[in-house]
């Protein structure tokens, strides 16, 4: 365990090294994007059909079969003549990038809606897609990729992934160009993917080497477009994407996954003076049903009852002291010390932030 956290910290040493030290320079366009240049989110509502018993039972996609078929020219009297389980009413959602244009293909993820037990095997029926204005912009259709199988057989099942979620790899048709202005009249606004000032001033600077450029706030640069660029905006955003800057560090952070148990700290985190307790205590509760039985030719009545042990397994408790200043190589070898497993390191840095130690921003994801 000791040797497993020691390379985990020489790696986050290295990746978390101050940018001056390593001299590091980033395009301008890892840093940045431009302002009003945005995907689109997509939705419809549709039918798999081809299930093997699979589908759904519910009333509204025995409605909505219905409804299909009639469209397709088709008329039957009952909703319920149709077999239930070999379809199921799902929910097609897809982004579209910007500047995509009339006949382009993008990708789908196709979700159930009902009580469907998995979509392996089957196909969707033509979608509309639409946005948020209710306007239809693309059209899915296709076979369903799971990647994976969900079996059930007399009691018993199998699963390897989840299969009520499927994609189909550019199962979608855009069928109109959509339109995405770059910048206003006569500037563009580059803005950060995070608020950093001093990278925002930094970018800045490294911009007005090419046209007029000022910082308008943490997360913005207003760039002038020149007149030789003004009917040639693509030209100019190549020119000012390949330009580079030093990156500057974030804020120091610890991030905690409490599903998995990770917990990554950076290498700029301060601990103010402190002390960490550290004891493991086990209850065990353990029961033994056991039966009272009469005496012969009694009016008792034969009774069961439990009988319960409790035993507390107390481990020995260990004191560290932290102190003022200490970084993340103090931290993790005062953790390692009393044998801290990851679980347990969790609770420790939510107890040193609340008490004011911590230096840092604790993430919890």
């Amino acid at each position: 365990m000791k040797k497993v956290l020691a390379i985990l910290l020489m790696f986050l040493m290295v990746g978390f090294m101050p940018a001056n030290a390593i001299d590091a320079k980033v395009r301008i366009m890892d840093l940045t994007h431009i302002k009003g240049v945005r995907e689109n989110q997509l939705v419809g509502y549709g039918i798999v059909v081809g299930l093997p018993g699979t589908g759904d039972n519910s009333r509204s996609t025995q409605i909505t079969n219905k409804m299909l078929l009639r469209n397709l020219g088709t008329v039957i009297e009952q909703e319920n003549y149709i077999q239930k389980g070999a379809s199921a009413a799902v929910i097609v959602t897809a982004t579209v990038p910007p500047f995509s244009k009339n006949g382009d293909k993008i990708d789908v993820t196709v979700s159930a809606m009902a009580d469907c037990k998995s979509l392996e095997g089957g196909v969707l029926v033509q979608t509309i897609l639409k946005a948020p204005n209710g306007e239809a912009v693309a059209v899915a259709q296709g076979p369903l990729s799971v990647g994976g199988i969900n079996k059930i057989a007399g009691g018993s099942s199998a699963r390897t992934a989840i299969t009520t979620t499927g994609r189909i790899p550019g199962g979608a048709i855009i069928e109109r160009d959509i339109y995405t202005e770059i910048g206003d009249e006569n500037s563009i606004t580059l803005s950060i993917d995070r608020s950093d000032y001093t990278l925002v001033s930094r970018i800045a600077n490294t911009v007005s080497q090419v046209a007029p450029a000022k910082a308008i706030d943490g997360s913005s640069v207003r760039v002038e477009i020149p007149a030789r660029f003004m009917n040639d905006r693509v030209t100019f955003l190549s020119v000012i994407e390949n330009l580079e800057v030093s990156p500057t560090m974030d804020r120091a952070k610890v991030v905690v996954n409490e599903r998995t148990g990770t917990v990554v700290i950076g290498s700029d985190v301060k601990l103010l003076p402190a002390a960490v307790a550290h004891g493991n205590i086990t209850v065990t509760v353990s029961s033994t049903t056991e039966i009272s039985q009469p005496n012969a030719f009694s009016n008792g009545a034969t009774v069961g009852f439990e009988n319960s042990d409790i035993e507390i397994a107390k481990a020995p408790g260990s004191l560290v002291t932290m102190p003022a200043n200490s970084n993340l190589n103090d931290l993790v070898r005062a953790l390692n010390s009393i044998g801290v497993a990851p679980v347990d390191l969790i609770s420790i840095l939510q107890a040193l932030k609340k008490s004011g130690s911590l230096q840092a921003d604790l993430v919890i994801i």
